[in-house]
């Protein structure tokens, strides 16, 4: 069975191709880690990261652009939040791909059942 694409990667690919970007990196997967708590201002967003402020809003600007988090400026503060919509439209893309997989492991199950010679041997626990 071929995965359906969703109408995310069908029709704005590039979109998914800059949120994979996104989340390619562990500095931003941990800064929206610390997102999934609440919003929070640039410098707490900052503080867990022994790199320059310069640095850290590179990866803010990055995960802007992905959509994956949205900034309010109050005066000088500058506070984000992560955006769940555009997780959730990730998700949905994911989804065609888990029922593939899904379909896949239910037919090797199927398989090994109807031919349990080839099933490989059971390990002893100790």
């Amino acid at each position: 069975m071929t995965p359906r694409r969703s109408s995310f990667a069908r029709d704005r690919p590039e979109a998914l191709d800059r949120l994979f970007h996104a989340l390619s990196d562990r500095t931003r997967r941990r800064i929206l880690a610390r997102l999934t708590l609440g919003p929070a201002r640039v410098t707490d967003l900052a503080a867990p990261f022994r790199m320059t402020l310069p640095a850290v809003s590179k990866h803010l600007r990055i995960l802007e652009q992905a959509r994956l988090v949205s900034r309010r400026v109050e005066g000088r503060v500058h506070r984000l939040a992560l955006k769940g919509s555009t997780l959730r439209e990730v998700e949905t893309w994911l989804d065609a791909y888990r029922s593939f997989w899904s379909e896949s492991l239910d037919a090797i199950d199927r398989d090994l059942l109807d031919h349990p010679a080839r099933a490989p041997p059971r390990t002893r626990r100790l």
